[in-house]
């Protein structure tokens, strides 16, 4: 029995089909590849809209408590944030400055005083034999602001980085309708009117993260500074403000905060550094069982694990720039896949809002 013929234009379709599913296989690895190539540039423009955020909602609430437009606001907010940078630099930056360099000494020479004072105890000595030497030490902290990730190095690098964040994110913040649209644009049109929803709910979780953080940062810089300073503990103005600043990083920047000061104050007496100890621990209680679950009621309330799951993948890859940006990543991702797949795809009713939201 002679084989059967195939149908007409069956080689051309199935031909077809192939040359289609090998050119979406490439595209997926070249968009892969783009990814991990371009994280940086990607982890950047995360940081500017970001700051974008934060203006948009600053001068949104400006305009809606004050009768003026929002680009007003805007410029209102963005003069005063310029002020206070400015002029706070101008005025604390010479003192910054002297002691954040004794603080890079003080740090490694407090280790080797600790190393000495507990020499003659074999159980703390078997556990302080694995910290690093005063050289090690001094080697990363000078280098840790090149290796603080995002796209450029060094000292100067991180100042580029911030000079991006700022013009970017005044940007993005003056004009948000004309990005937003713009992306949309890209999205097939039965799928846009749910691409801004999901914009819209990132862009309100992220708003009222980021208020709520720059409100417990602050508290907690302002809180640091004052109790050293009531302790005698030296260099307390730039410890307070390593403290505010790692405040943005949950769960691993108190822990990187407290160290240099606990290691400062156990230099000049052992009562000093518990004092200092239960310092941060009432600081970081406060944060953690006050200020925190009240940002978290009026945002997203995200699982620890997965907090930190994310500070150690982000981190390993992009270094403190990754840890840092952890945590509104996983706000992102939490959206995300509450939206596009708990509701979208399984079908579930979606969660109930934050309270206050």
């Amino acid at each position: 029995m002679p084989p059967a013929t195939p149908p007409p234009g069956s080689e051309r379709s199935f031909l077809h089909r192939v040359v289609l599913a090998y050119g979406i296989g490439m595209l997926f690895i070249l968009v892969l590849a783009a990814l991990w190539y371009g994280a940086e540039v990607l982890l950047l423009l995360f940081a500017c809209a970001l700051f974008a955020i934060l203006l948009y909602e600053l001068s949104r609430r400006m305009a809606r408590r004050l009768p003026m437009r929002r680009g007003v606001a805007l410029a209102i907010v963005a003069v005063v944030l310029a002020a206070l940078m400015g002029g706070g630099g101008w005025a604390l930056a010479p003192q910054i400055a002297e002691q954040a360099a004794e603080l890079g000494s003080v740090v490694p020479d407090a280790i080797e005083r600790l190393r000495a004072a507990v020499a003659q105890n074999p159980f703390l000595h078997s556990i302080l034999s694995d910290l690093p030497s005063a050289e090690q030490i001094r080697k990363q902290l000078t280098a840790m602001v090149p290796n603080a990730g995002l796209v450029f190095s060094g000292v100067f690098g991180a100042l580029g980085n911030a000079v991006i964040i700022l013009c970017v994110g005044l940007y993005f913040a003056a004009q948000p309708t004309l990005y937003i649209e713009g992306f949309i644009k890209l999205i097939p049109q039965p799928r846009r009117a749910r691409a801004r929803e999901v914009l819209d709910a990132i862009g309100d979780t992220l708003a009222r993260w980021l208020v709520g953080k720059a409100v417990s940062m602050i508290v907690v810089g302002v809180a640091t500074a004052a109790g050293l300073w009531a302790l005698d503990v030296p260099l307390a103005m730039v410890l307070g403000l390593i403290a505010g600043l790692l405040d943005f990083i949950p769960y691993i920047g108190p822990l990187m905060a407290g160290v240099p000061a606990v290691l400062i104050a156990f230099s000049h007496s052992p009562e000093l550094g518990l004092y200092t100890m239960l310092l941060f621990l009432a600081i970081q209680l406060a944060e953690g069982y006050l200020l925190s679950p009240l940002i978290e009621a009026r945002s997203v309330s995200l699982p620890p694990a997965l907090t930190i799951a994310m500070q150690m993948l982000f981190g390993a890859l992009f270094g403190l720039a990754g840890i840092a940006l952890a945590t509104p990543l996983a706000a992102v991702l939490s959206v995300l896949t509450a939206m596009l797949y708990v509701e979208d795809v399984l079908g579930d009713a979606p969660p109930k809002p934050p309270d206050g939201a």
